[in-house]
């Protein structure tokens, strides 16, 4: 099992960019220009390395490769958008990897571009890229070509010596569950479970019970052999099942009007544990929109662009209007489930407005809104 953590340790001490990894300060799938970057740079080192893995790194510094992390990227559904406008796409996984002098929240994201010996294209137009566009890492730079791309094994046995010398050890996986425990939530309960004899997970998270269920707040879950965060949210709330082969994390959206807040399942992701030494992780999409009278949320809907409207001029806000901010973007959330499409793009432009506000919780919900709409985007376009 490969230590994720080393392994971008490993990339980042190896060289600067080259043609088998990228870097970048974040990840911004929220535009079409950021979705056309994303996606011509996984064209290219998919291209260019059709015999190993290539890899991008998001949350590192370009000049001083100094881990500044990033936001919890827990999209799975990334393959769909690489599916969606890549000819021949490369298989993708998107991990997040905490760092001991990254805050709770934050992570260092590295995405796995498996070989591919078929070459890559853009099958249709995005942003500037257009249909047919195909592009290759040259050095550190990322560049179109319309020559025909000869099979290349350049740097098959550098990453192969990157990924050996970042093997996991008993070592390792000691450290990181007595500082996921000791350091890290020390103010939570904790927990961990070994799987097969090869597997520890860790889980941290505040119980509630609501009902017959019990449900876990600030919820953070760590496969500690490979250092990969499976499951962070400061907001949403999940429930934690397990048994000898298999751990199952299924998350709810607590939505809802007028103080009144209901669970409605999102999402379930289940880990089965081999005796062979594999692990395979299963998602299923559990989300069903719940509906509200449109007269209300019309009501709603205008008295939330007027609070943002007044944000916009710099005007002062009630307390109570304060209140009301930290709810916008759920609200704005039920409102585009409920047919009210302009919903998400307005709550899209309120990015920076809902960023410099005083209370932090804001931009928190903000952030938890667009990860729960992301998922269900994704979802709607892989049925």
């Amino acid at each position: 099992m490969i230590n994720k953590r080393l392994l971008i340790k490993n990339l980042l001490a190896h060289n600067d960019e080259c043609s088998f990894y990228d870097k970048k300060r974040q990840l911004n799938l929220h535009t079409k220009e950021g979705k056309a970057k994303f996606l011509k740079h996984i064209c290219a080192l998919s291209n260019s390395n059709p015999s190993n893995n290539s890899y991008i790194v998001v949350g590192v510094e370009d000049e001083n490769n100094e881990i500044t992390g990033d936001d919890f990227f827990d999209d799975s559904r990334i393959q769909n958008l690489v599916n969606a406008f890549l000819e021949n796409p490369p298989k993708i996984q998107y991990e997040n990897v905490p760092f001991p002098n990254l805050p709770k929240d934050k992570v260092v994201g590295l995405v796995t571009i498996k070989p591919k010996s078929k070459t890559s294209y853009f099958k249709k137009n995005i942003h500037t890229i257009l249909a047919n566009a195909t592009f290759v890492r040259r050095g550190s730079n990322t560049t179109p070509t319309e020559d025909k791309i000869p099979y290349s094994k350049l740097n098959l046995e550098t990453v192969l010596s990157i990924e050996n010398s970042s093997r996991n050890s008993i070592s390792n996986t000691l450290d990181g569950v007595i500082d996921f425990v000791n350091n890290r939530h020390k103010d939570m309960p904790s927990k961990y479970k070994v799987f097969k004899e090869l597997f520890v997970i860790c889980w941290a998270g505040i119980p509630k019970k609501i009902r017959d269920k019990t449900f876990f707040t600030r919820v953070d879950i760590e496969l500690v052999n490979e250092q990969i965060k499976l499951f962070y949210s400061a907001q949403d709330d999940v429930t934690i099942d397990y048994d000898e082969n298999t751990f199952t994390i299924t998350e709810y959206v607590p939505l809802g009007l007028n103080d009144k807040t209901s669970y409605y399942p999102l999402e379930q992701q289940k880990l089965s544990f081999f005796d062979n030494g594999y692990y395979k992780i299963e998602t299923e999409m559990l989300f069903e929109p719940p509906q509200f009278n449109k007269k209300v949320l019309f009501h709603i809907y205008n008295s939330n662009l007027s609070l943002l409207n007044k944000l916009q001029k710099g005007l002062e806000l009630s307390d109570r209007e304060n209140k009301d901010l930290i709810n916008v973007p759920s609200t704005f959330m039920i409102c585009y489930l409920n047919g009210f499409d302009e919903a998400k793009q307005k709550l899209i432009e309120a990015k920076p407005l809902l960023k410099q506000h005083k209370n932090p919780s804001v931009y928190v919900n903000f952030k938890e809104v667009m990860r729960v709409l992301r998922k269900v985007k994704y979802n709607k376009n892989n049925e």
